[in-house]
C-alpha cells in the first residue's frame, strides 16, 4: 500500500514536470502545476483503489495517472490570438 501511494506521487509529479516542460506557456507557476499533478495522482489512487479494492495496483496506477492528468488539463489557459490589425 505505501509503495502504491509513492509510486502514485512520483507518477504525478512526473506527469507535472512533462506538462510543465512541453506547455510552460500555457500553464499557471511551476509549484502549482507540481502540486497538482501529485495531488491529483493521490486522489485518483484514493478514488480507483476505494473502487476496486486491494491487489489492483496498476489498475491504481493507471487511476491516478487519469486523475493526474485530468487535473493538470484544468490549469492549462487558452492560447492567445494575435490581432490580423496593425
Amino acid at each position: 500500500m505505501i509503495l502504491e501511494v509513492l509510486g502514485s506521487a512520483v507518477l504525478g509529479l512526473v506527469l507535472a514536470w512533462a506538462a510543465s516542460y512541453r506547455l510552460s506557456h500555457r500553464l499557471p507557476a511551476r509549484p502549482l502545476v507540481l502540486c497538482t499533478g501529485v495531488a491529483g495522482a493521490l486522489f485518483g489512487d484514493f478514488v480507483t483503489h476505494t473502487a476496486l479494492g486491494t491487489g489492483t495496483a496498476w489498475l491504481s496506477l493507471l487511476g491516478a495517472a487519469i486523475i493526474s492528468a485530468a487535473s493538470l488539463s484544468l490549469l492549462l489557459r487558452p492560447l492567445r490570438r494575435r490581432s490580423l490589425t496593425a
